[in-house]
């Protein structure tokens, strides 16, 4: 499983979590295709969110403009938070491709432009601050 795959899979595990109150590890393993194994990228980055997801919001919410993260759809604050904490505690990956895949799965996630322009506003003011 390629990155990009990961953090499709990762998106849909935060919002399985926040949905229904489920463990992490159960949430992976429900959105993983027949012979998809977990991969320590994934596993990193669904853990990595929800064990700092406190200061995430925080960070989150200071860069959000005129908005609280509680009016964030939740498919984009679950990309919101992993670029995020790849931002903030991945040393391995570059901000900008932090952003920029945000910026793809929100758009593919939504079928719209403008969930990638909102996505690319907040992280960009929070990559300053960073």
């Amino acid at each position: 499983m390629n990155r990009r795959v990961a953090r499709i899979k990762a998106i849909q595990s935060l919002y399985q979590v926040e949905m229904t109150g489920v463990s992490s590890e159960e949430a992976i393993t429900t959105v993983l295709n027949e012979g998809e194994e977990k991969t320590p990228f994934l596993h990193s980055i669904v853990n990595g969110t929800l064990e700092h997801l406190e200061e995430i919001d925080q960070l989150l919410e200071g860069a959000l403009q005129n908005w609280s993260i509680s009016r964030v759809s939740r498919v984009d604050r679950a990309i919101l938070r992993i670029a995020t904490y790849e931002m903030k505690w991945l040393d391995d990956i570059p901000i900008n491709v932090s952003i920029n895949e945000a910026i793809d799965l929100a758009k593919g996630f939504n079928g719209e432009e403008e969930p990638g322009k909102f996505v690319n506003g907040v992280l960009s003011k929070l990559a300053k601050s960073l």
